[in-house]
């Protein structure tokens, strides 16, 4: 283990800080220090530096807890499940600023070291927290603070901090030992532990990187290599990789039709995991947009922020580190994941609004605006998905429609579902990690807005309801959704989810463990939706 510099602590009620209770001279200064510095620790994340003589401490304090509302935008948990929640956020931000105050004491020099950090009141959150916290975009910087452009890849990203418990526990094994005591799954063979957090966390911070490294440096191609090279030598899963031949024979014209504007060849990536008993029993199922990056092909994009456009494979990404996160956790439940992988390019051999092709269930699709795309991918993905692996659930997850964007800013992620159950399941778990839904609507109402075309459906609605039209659009490709006219029930679980807003923190969500730029959302809330799942 890299040498320990510094400590994160919590301050409790009567200003002590009780994880330095075996070390009672420590102990004593930071309490004195703290409360010469006019501190509150009724005040939850009050924070102070201290400087005891065994070293820098971060202090912050727990705070008072008031009773839960009654009251809420939408319904509100039971009230333990609440206070719950709240406690495990204070503790996420807490250790987020804590280690970041410890790492900057150090300068901008990218070495190796370690940092005590409390569990405060969850170890998970706090191991959660304190590595997202850590989490830095500095890949391709050759100066400035935190400059590791060259450096290995441990020393990239913030890596080059390693946060571990206080208490001195190393291994997995010890980790998995500090376990959270209200965790309603903590008698399963996974319940939230600090290695839990680290394991939610790395997935989380992939899914940042991947989004943030530009699309010369994560084309199709690349991100398909990273995924194999990420997942090699994690037990029970398997990667394949797809190309334009594979899409073809697959007659997935509307993915062949956004692909083919751009020189960069398509890749199209599947991750399974087998980790139920049955290793032929239905999977989850998780389908990702993959645009390496968006022009608006020939119905091109302004040029301002363009570059933010290197982030529209973000579900791709949100995908491929869910499942990572749920083989490396061992969740026994079978996953899936899905990746159509392309650019979306202006060329000559770019799709011309008006353009009609036939999509892989049959349907025909007119594309009137060529930047309407991600939906055209993922139609194919999902038929596929749906029609080859019969999962018992599927999600979709994509940066598909500014309309989410302004419906929702960057606080929720936009969740499109018929099914009731599954809802709840999602909102509980985004509850949970503090990476929230919204329920918008699914319906057919929305159908006759993307129907008056010479084809089956368009690829647009226009502005009124984009981000319903574009669901409702994505519900035509889901094999075994409910046929009423044939009076056949439903055999799978669909939800539509739109992060366009909640893949970047622009403006609310910024906070001691989140900085400004991409999120990886909502990485935490799936793998958190999947670990209740599997013990249903």
């Amino acid at each position: 283990m890299a040498p320990v510099f510094g400590k994160v602590v919590a301050i409790g009620a009567q200003g002590t800080p009780e994880a330095l209770q075996s070390d009672a001279q420590t102990a004593q200064q930071v309490s004195s220090q703290w409360k010469a510095s006019g501190a509150s620790a009724d005040k939850a994340n009050e924070f102070r530096l201290l400087f005891p003589e065994s070293g820098p401490v971060a202090a912050l304090a727990i705070g008072k807890q008031n009773g839960a509302p009654t009251t809420a935008p939408d319904a509100l948990p039971s009230e333990s499940d609440f206070l719950r929640d709240e406690r495990l956020e204070r503790s996420r931000l807490a250790a987020g600023k804590g280690v970041r105050a410890i790492r900057d004491l150090r300068g901008g020099v990218v070495e190796p070291f370690s940092v005590g950090v409390d569990s405060f009141s969850s170890p998970h959150a706090a191991a959660t927290g304190a590595n997202l916290g850590l989490w830095s975009v500095n890949h391709l910087k050759t100066r400035g603070a935190l400059a590791a452009h060259g450096k290995e890849t441990e020393l990239q990203g913030g890596r080059h901090v390693t946060a571990v418990p206080i208490d001195g526990a190393e291994t997995d094994a010890e980790k998995k030992k500090l376990v959270d005591a209200d965790d309603e799954l903590k008698n399963t063979g996974t319940p939230l532990s600090w290695w839990t957090g680290e394991v939610y966390a790395r997935a989380q911070n992939w899914a940042r990187e991947l989004q943030e490294l530009p699309s010369n440096i994560i084309t199709p191609t690349a991100f398909a290599e990273r995924v194999s090279a990420t997942f090699k030598n994690i037990p029970n899963t398997q990667v394949i990789v797809r190309d334009e031949d594979w899409a073809r024979s697959e007659n997935m014209n509307l993915f062949l039709s956004v692909a083919h504007g751009s020189d960069e060849p398509l890749r199209f990536v599947e991750v399974h995991y087998r980790g139920a008993p049955d290793a032929d029993a239905q999977p989850l199922a998780i389908v990702g947009k993959g645009i390496t990056f968006d022009t608006g092909g020939i119905s091109i994009k302004p040029g301002a922020g363009m570059d933010l456009m290197r982030a529209d494979m973000g579900g791709a990404a949100v995908a491929v580190s869910t499942v990572r996160a749920i083989a490396e956790l061992g969740l026994p439940i079978n996953v899936v994941a899905v990746t159509p992988l392309t650019e979306n390019m202006p060329s000559g051999h770019a799709t011309k609004p008006g353009d009609i092709f036939v999509a892989r269930n049959g349907l025909t699709v007119q594309v009137d605006n060529t930047d309407a795309e991600g939906r055209l991918i993922l139609a194919d993905a999902i038929s596929y998905a749906s029609d080859t692996f019969k999962p018992h659930t599927l999600l979709d997850v994509a940066t598909l429609t500014g309309a989410a964007v302004i419906a929702l800013g960057d606080v929720y992620s936009a969740v499109f579902t018929e099914n009731d159950a599954l809802w709840k399941e999602l909102k509980r778990a985004g509850e949970a990690e503090h990476d929230l839904h919204w329920r918008m609507p699914l319906t057919d109402s929305y159908l006759a807005q993307i129907s008056k075309t010479n084809a089956d459906l368009v690829n647009t609605g226009g502005r009124p309801g984009g981000s319903c039209t574009a669901a409702i659009f994505l519900k035509q490709f889901v094999h075994g959704l409910e046929d009423r006219a044939a009076g056949a029930a439903p055999t799978v679980r669909y939800a539509h989810i739109d992060i366009a807003g909640s893949m970047e923190a622009a403006v609310n969500t910024i906070n001691d463990y989140q900085s400004k730029g991409l999120t990886g959302r909502p990485v935490r809330a799936l793998v958190e939706f999947a670990r209740r799942l599997s013990y249903a």
